[in-house]
């Protein structure tokens, strides 16, 4: 107690921290960078300690603009569509990450991606021509497949050495990724980002601005091969990195690992004490203390002292109680220097993780390939896969089974975390769920996966998962009992793809009232021709913010979710579904304003009505 009133000011900025860790630097308010982070256009100078590059400010008008995307089911690229929780979102995983702020902001526990390494050769998307007007921005990006589905292609190119802005395109790439993450995590939640000697210095201040220094846990370092390369130019290259940040780190807790065999090997136990297996510690401690050095008698009456300049490391009454009960150790013959009976029943029942994963703790490149052959019929469709184990190990530093745990991960490749989720589920019985996101890059047509039929990542990674998911079941299927007791995981997950919104669009520039009268008239029914209910329904369960994982039931005449939470008015609205819906008293429901045919007596009404009855009531 310092005996002064509350710091005030001290309070505010400690929440502003809390809230925007990104508009701090070395422990002071950056008054930029909280400016950015609130909207206003912002350009950044360099006269301070600070993570800036070119570009960075239009990064920031990236990550500030808002999009009007939705995600659209597909029932037919899924596995069970309508029970299960997992989801794969095929799509550009900025815009998806943008699509998912209301529905799970802080809902994710874990956040795993493996970004691109910006090699040289690696291609991603990056922001540029942000000269252009926003109209001009969605038409050049805005490319489709045969489906009509956007794949963003006109913005993935590759990042070459020889640019100018070769680091710099690199962190507008992930910088506004990163952020949008954060936003997703719970408030224990964690996030591991793998990377190698190419951006690693880079990533860390990146991460230290968007997380906060202080959040940061440790920066993992995996042996990615098995042996040495001999024919390196200067060092071999055997490792990779996984930074790992926490959302705020007072509320992270760090799982431990199994105790290894080797570990609890050491444990014996000679002299046949009921408490159990021991292993002996030592009694002496270095420097000189009076009250510590006094002889001890075995129960075979030979006496013991420390050495000079030592001490026993308990107290002389502490000492003689542990005797008495058998917790002191004089060898077999009872003549040995005394050392201390350490339990295997009272140590701590795990082991720290460590920040060395070793190749054979959590798997290596060429493991990881197998797999990927294993799947695919000995087809190898990845040149630098991460396997199983390792993202495995992380799981089980950062989630439990015994919870609804979400794992993110929005670079998704070949679909390992996917896979990893499933494994781990399968032999704990947990009942973690996945978001997997992947852009539909294209397969080179010389690749092994273009010949084998992939036209695009994404469609490995869901065919990976399906194929997974099957051999799980075929596991499961056979140590089934006749009495069908085991119980089965969630063996399936949904298919969404990024699109553009059901609704028309505003146009942000009128210029004129004959432009003005235009939009009204377009306007007049917002869903565009054409829009399905179903992909209208996701898209307003997702910017009503329902996660996409809803219990949707389809009434006669509305739609009911998760039981009660939000029900649906999408083909009709008439007095009679209208009643039906107020006598089961839903929190909000939502209808489109067209089902009431300019019938404004029966909106009023309806409104009117549900506001009484304390429901929420909106139209579109």
């Amino acid at each position: 107690m310092d005996g002064k009133s509350k710091n005030l000011a001290e309070e505010k900025i400690h929440r502003l921290r809390k809230i925007i860790p990104e508009a701090f630097s070395e422990g002071k308010i950056d008054w930029e960078k909280l400016k950015a982070a609130l909207g206003e256009e912002v350009e950044f100078s360099n006269e301070r300690y600070v993570l800036n590059w070119a570009g960075k400010s239009d990064a920031f008008r990236i990550l500030q603009s808002p999009t009007t995307a939705a995600l659209i089911p597909c029932k037919k690229e899924s596995v069970d569509f309508e029970d299960t929780e997992n989801v794969f979102i095929e799509g550009e995983n900025l815009e998806v990450l943008k699509v998912l702020q209301k529905s799970y902001h802080g809902k994710v526990k874990m956040i795993y991606i493996d970004p691109p390494y910006n090699t040289g050769s690696d291609a991603f998307i990056y922001p540029d021509k942000f000269s252009e007007t926003r109209e001009e921005y969605m038409e050049r990006i805005g490319d489709k497949d045969e489906t009509g589905y956007m794949t963003r292609e006109g913005l993935f190119r590759k990042n070459s050495k020889d640019s100018g802005h070769y680091h710099s395109n690199w962190l507008s790439m992930m910088y506004p990724r990163l952020f949008l993450a954060r936003n997703l995590l719970r408030e224990d939640g964690v996030i591991f980002v793998s990377i190698d000697d190419n951006e690693v210095h880079n990533l860390r201040l990146l991460m230290n601005e968007v997380f906060g220094e202080e959040n940061f846990l440790a920066q993992l370092v995996w042996e990615k091969i098995h042996s040495t390369k001999n024919d390196a130019k200067y060092y071999s290259d055997n490792h990779e990195y996984i930074l790992c940040y926490s959302k705020h780190i007072s509320a992270v807790k760090v799982a431990l690992l199994q105790r290894t065999d080797e570990m609890n090997e050491r444990y014996q136990n000679p002299d046949n004490d009921s408490r159990g297996p021991w292993a002996s510690g030592d009694l002496v401690a270095n420097e000189e203390r009076k009250e510590g050095y006094y002889e001890v008698h075995s129960p075979s009456g030979k006496s013991f002292n420390v050495p000079k300049g030592k001490h026993w490391v308990y107290s002389k009454s502490n000492m003689e109680e542990y005797i008495a009960d058998n917790r002191i150790w004089f060898g077999k013959n009872g003549d040995a220097f005394p050392r201390l009976k350490r339990f295997l029943s009272e140590v701590q029942q795990g082991r720290k993780p460590s920040t060395l994963l070793t190749s054979k703790e959590v798997g290596h490149n060429q493991e990881a390939k197998r797999e990927v052959k294993a799947i695919f019929d000995d087809n190898n469709f990845f040149d630098t896969p991460k396997p199983v184990r390792l993202i495995r190990r992380i799981l089980e530093l950062s989630t439990q089974s015994d919870t609804d745990d979400v794992i993110l991960d929005f670079f998704a490749g070949a679909a390992t975390t996917a896979h990893a989720v499933l494994a781990l589920n399968k032999e704990d019985g947990g009942s973690r769920k996945f978001i997997c996101v992947q852009l539909p890059e294209k397969c080179d047509e010389k690749s092994e996966a273009f010949k084998a039929g992939y036209k695009t990542i994404a469609e490995i990674g869901k065919e990976r998962i399906r194929r997974v998911i099957k051999k799980i079941k075929e596991e499961k299927q056979e140590k089934l009992d006749f009495n069908g007791d085991s119980a089965m995981p969630d063996l399936g997950f949904k298919v969404f793809k990024l699109r553009e919104s059901n609704f028309k669009i505003w146009r942000a520039k009128v210029e004129n009232e004959d432009q003005f009268a235009e939009q009204m008239e377009l306007h007049v029914d917002p869903v565009k021709e054409g829009a399905e209910t179903e992909n209208i329904l996701y898209e307003l369960l997702l910017k009503s913010g329902v996660p996409l994982t809803a219990a949707i039931e389809e009434k006669k005449g509305y739609f009911w979710v998760n039981g009660g939470e939000v029900a649906l008015m999408l083909e009709k609205a008439d007095k009679e579904i209208i009643g039906t819906l107020m006598a089961q008293k839903p929190q909000k429901v939502l209808a489109l304003d067209r089902l009431f045919h300019n019938n404004d007596q029966l909106k009023t009404n309806t409104a009117l009505q549900m506001k009484d009855a304390g429901i929420d009531f909106k139209t579109i």
